[in-house]
């Protein structure tokens, strides 16, 4: 079996983009990490390989991620100005943070099959981590994408 600096090592950069895409907040998904993480480190004994372990940790970033949502939507949020100068994104770095911003504002299920897909899982675990049929989480990723696609051509990302 890995040690679980390995399996660290391997699955951390994954669930900090997971939960970046939940949050939309560095600082936050950086939270989220270590939560997951201090979770597996005190369950992997109990861990009994009926899936793989990438979809166990991924199940347990996914329950991390929806708490916190949970909490936060108990906590009375700032309004924004309605004068904000609205500017175009142009950089990859950009265009990335406003991929985040779309992809945090997917209701749940959209956003955990969408993070899981951008990690490249296959449709067949995230069926498992979301409890769905392969055939709808396949139906479920091109709708997410056409979502997406139009929410980047509102913004005019795509010419």
């Amino acid at each position: 079996m890995t040690t679980f600096e390995e399996i660290y090592d391997c699955y951390a950069p994954q669930i900090f983009r997971v939960c970046l895409g939940y949050t939309n907040d560095a600082d936050r998904a950086k939270d989220l990490v270590q939560e997951t993480f201090i979770s597996v480190w005190k369950n992997l004994h109990s861990f009994r390989n009926q899936s793989q372990i990438s979809t166990w940790i991924f199940r347990i970033a996914t329950n991390h991620c929806l708490r916190a949502l949970e909490v936060a939507k108990r906590m009375p949020a700032a309004e924004l100005p309605f004068d904000l100068a609205e500017t175009k994104e142009e950089s990859p770095e950009e265009k990335l943070n406003f991929l985040y911003r779309c992809i945090a504002e997917l209701d749940e299920t959209e956003r955990i099959i969408i993070s899981l897909e951008l990690e490249g899982l296959p449709q067949a675990e995230i069926a498992e981590v979301v409890g769905l049929s392969n055939g709808n989480v396949r139906v479920k990723v091109h709708r997410i994408k056409e979502k997406l696609a139009q929410k980047f051509k509102a913004n005019g990302q795509f010419k």
